[in-house]
């Protein structure tokens, strides 16, 4: 079946920068747009990025562009979030989602079919 498997996240300062992954597997994953999406406590979940199947096109939420990089390697099975100049509200938990086969970008909770089991990042100030 489908597993989504991020790693990377952690404890860092205001202002500075850190990289998580997500592995796929169980999947042709050059078939799937993948998304990043988080949660903080108290907050719905949210749209952090998104990436086509070939990874030409990225969409961000406002919060992030211009700070955060989504991309991935097809031949690697993985999807990158390279995050920069971190702020205490990016404090959350970072999950890895894809809609299914052929599916268009999972921008809305609703679209995602497969969801990884997190990563905490924290930004401290």
């Amino acid at each position: 079946q489908v597993q989504l498997v991020e790693s990377g996240g952690g404890l860092v300062q205001a202002g500075g920068s850190l990289r998580v992954s997500c592995a796929a597997s169980g999947l042709t994953f050059s078939s799937y747009a993948m998304a990043w999406f988080r949660q903080a406590p108290g907050k719905d979940r949210e749209l952090v990025a998104a990436i086509s199947r070939g990874g030409g096109y990225t969409d961000y939420a406002d919060s992030v562009k211009g700070r955060f990089t989504m991309s991935r390697d097809n031949a690697k099975n993985t999807v990158y979030l390279q995050m920069s100049s971190l702020k205490p509200d990016d404090t959350a938990v970072y999950y890895c989602a894809t809609g299914g086969p052929w599916q268009p970008l999972p921008t809305t909770p609703h679209s995602v079919k497969y969801w990884g089991q997190g990563t905490q990042v924290t930004v401290s100030s």
